[in-house]
């Protein structure tokens, strides 16, 4: 077994082979960016080596710099993690000339598999079933186009070495091919360097269901089942599970049969991903007729690895180690064995209900489900962040992957709804709140998967308020008078609680959530007595307010009683922001101050502004071209994705600001319209 290992990567993924390495009695070395010189990950090794600039073409993809670090340090293998250089045949290579181990596949497996329409070509000759599409080399735009054609919309048009969702279109009339066909190009050879790509006939009603593999250099080669990634969004996974709901023991075999055959054709050695699409023709609810299609290999450990590691009891991460130190797998095809349900949901930097845009910020608060009520070996947490770190643009904008396990998939939900609900984060937008609408859907929980689910729900899944309005007024109100109560003494007349001799006190509070304004009045009553009235859109409720500080709970926080309503809340106040978090739901309520925008003008119209740090790729008009409102004006890259801005208003494009290739920061104004007056 090696004695010192370089981990060629960053965040969660590096804590995580750190964390197996550390089991292990094994030293790591970690390298870092200038953004990451604080980071988690650098923490986590025994050295650390910064190897560049913040972005990843300055540092995590200099893979020579990485060579250096780990000659300098005395590693004997680097574990590329995923992403970056884990599926890089060229820096696989160059590890090999340097002495070096590389902690993944030959880079011949690697170059076999990483470009999609070559693998399939090799796929089909090892009798592996494939979707109808074109997979040739010649990437003229009219063939293509006409290709298309031929086999009917809809067609996905993929990057030939792309992964992660990126560089994927999909097409749903000929009329939109050549553009999606361009863009396309454009973020493949922004993510990978290369702009071929492929076309395929888009599955109905597809799942998204993967096989993990793993082969030794003894020639050995095993599945470790499946896991169903159906719910995606942007292409990119959300929530993934093992075993996959409906699955059938037949049809297990014959994929896991499948992809074993697939690594064996390429002499793969390593951890690896079969992914299929697997029509439905019959329904949700008849598994027996679904059909699988090998769609690519990912040539890497993957980052849903820990729900397969949930059902097995095995570290994948200490087979990657002993396979790569020349050792045979740890277990053969019949010592491995299914043992209860896993789901893990990825917790993103993102806006859900903003067309999943990227936030950054500070993580000025983040608080993990310690606090559960379930076994904590039931729940597990992969990040590599902590309160106080800063989520940056030039990286992915996950935070952490929360994974549960459970008897069955009905008690797994259930915990990881309770785990979700554990999670509180402050200082940007994140897909907490999301998850759970998508947890609690009927179509998740019926296990009616396939990968249109969020589009086919989202009158479930977006801009909902899971905590009733009222009751959350009545805990921020708890929260002030809580707050108020440990600031005072026992001097009756100097107490803020409404106490007096005699007569009435009343306090008004207003927040604002979303663009509706919640008005409170309490009442202060004789002997304490509280009332409270809460006042949204018209609507007016009203009650006694009780609230306690949950002293009795480990987790801390209120039990607040409201119209005859009870919950337990923490609330974390941010300016004039209260973020309160409840088994319910949460959300953000933010104090109303009649005199902050005393004065003010109107807001400038005709401004369009970057919603995101990023680079600008595209514009798509010019000045003096004429625009409707919601029209396509200009094309942003950030956190490896692109990104589409629209026209606000109706007018004429008087200047574009900037050229492709700036980078812009948040807010800067990228294009000045001159608005239409309505008729």
């Amino acid at each position: 077994m090696f004695k010192k290992i370089l981990i060629a990567n960053r965040g969660e993924i590096a804590c995580r082979v750190a964390a197996t390495a550390r089991r292990l009695g094994i030293q790591t070395v970690a390298v870092y960016s200038d953004a990451d010189a604080q980071a988690k990950h650098v923490a986590a090794c025994d050295e650390a080596v910064h190897i560049g600039g913040s972005a990843p073409k300055d540092s995590y993809l200099r893979w020579e710099r990485i060579l250096q670090a780990a000659q300098q340090t005395g590693a004997q293998a680097i574990h590329p993690g995923y992403g970056f250089l884990s599926e890089n045949e060229d820096f696989a290579n160059a590890c090999q000339a340097a002495g070096l181990v590389f902690i993944g596949p030959p880079a011949s497996a690697i170059r076999a598999m990483g470009l999609k329409a070559e693998s399939k070509q090799l796929m089909e000759k090892a009798g592996v079933p494939l979707v109808p599409g074109y997979h040739g080399a010649d990437q003229d735009p009219a063939l293509l186009q006409r290709e298309a054609d031929r086999m009917g919309y809809p067609v996905l048009i993929k990057a030939s070495a792309g992964g992660g969702g990126k560089g994927m279109r999909l097409v749903e009339h000929s009329q939109d091919f050549a553009a999606a066909l361009a863009s396309c190009q454009r973020e493949a050879i922004n993510s990978f360097g290369n702009d071929a790509v492929l076309v395929e006939k888009y599955v109905l009603r597809p799942r998204h269901i993967e096989i993990q593999v793993f082969g030794d250099t003894q020639g050995n080669c095993v599945y470790l089942f499946e896991r169903d990634c159906s719910v995606q969004r942007r292409h990119q996974k959300v929530l993934e599970e093992a075993p996959a709901p409906g699955m059938t023991a037949a049809l297990r075999q014959k994929m896991g049969n499948a992809a074993v055959a697939a690594a064996k054709a390429v002499n793969y050695v390593g951890a690896g991903t079969v992914e299929f699409i697997v029509e439905q023709p019959g329904g949700y609810d008849q598994p027996d007729a679904m059909q699988f299609y090998f769609m690519e290999m990912n040539t890497r450990l993957q980052v849903e690895h820990p729900v397969t590691e949930a059902i097995t009891g095995e570290d994948l991460v200490e087979w990657q180690l002993r396979v790569a130190a020349g050792q045979a797998l740890p277990k053969q095809q019949s010592e491995l064995k299914i043992i209860g349900h896993a789901i893990e949901a990825r917790i993103c930097a993102e806006n859900p209900d903003n067309g999943f845009l990227p936030a950054t910020g500070t993580l000025q608060v983040y608080r993990k489900p310690a606090c559960s009520s379930f076994s904590i070996s039931d729940v597990r947490v992969d990040d590599g962040v902590r309160e106080g770190d800063a989520i940056s643009p030039f990286y992915d904008s996950m935070i952490a992957k929360l994974i549960v396990r459970g008897d069955t998939r009905e008690q797994a939900l259930a915990r990881l709804d309770t785990a979700l609900a554990h999670t509180q984060i402050v200082g940007l937008a994140t897909n907490v709140q999301f998850l759970r609408h998508v947890v609690k859907s009927n179509a998740f929980a019926q296990a009616k998967l396939d990968t249109a689910l969020i589009e086919r729900e989202k009158a479930a899944l977006f801009d909902q308020t899971a905590l009733p309005l009222p009751l959350a007024a009545a805990v921020a109100v708890a929260h002030q008078l809580q707050a108020e109560q440990a600031l005072q003494g026992h001097d009756p007349f100097s107490r803020r609680d409404g106490w007096q001799p005699h007569a009435t006190v009343q306090r008004g509070f207003e927040w604002l959530h979303g663009s509706a304004t919640v008005s409170a009045v309490l009442t202060y009553g004789r002997h304490g007595a509280l009332q409270l009235q809460v006042t949204e859109g018209g609507n007016t409720t009203r009650g006694d307010l009780q609230w306690r500080a949950a002293t009795d709970n480990a987790c801390g926080g209120l039990q607040v009683m409201f119209a005859d309503e009870r919950t337990s809340a923490h609330v974390h106040v941010a300016g004039d922001a209260r973020h309160i978090f409840t088994p319910r739901g949460a959300v953000m309520l933010e104090l109303q101050d009649p005199l902050a925008h005393a004065g003010e003008g109107h807001s400038e119209g005709g401004r369009l502004t970057a919603p995101m740090p990023g680079k600008v790729v595209s514009f798509a008009v010019q000045a003096g071209d004429t625009v409707t409102k919601g029209q396509p004006l200009a094309v942003m890259e950030a956190m490896k994705m692109e990104h589409t801005i629209a026209a606000p208003a109706d007018g004429v494009v008087q200047e574009l600001l900037y050229a492709p290739g700036d980078q812009v920061t948040e807010g800067a104004e990228l294009i000045r319209i001159e608005a239409t007056a309505a008729a």
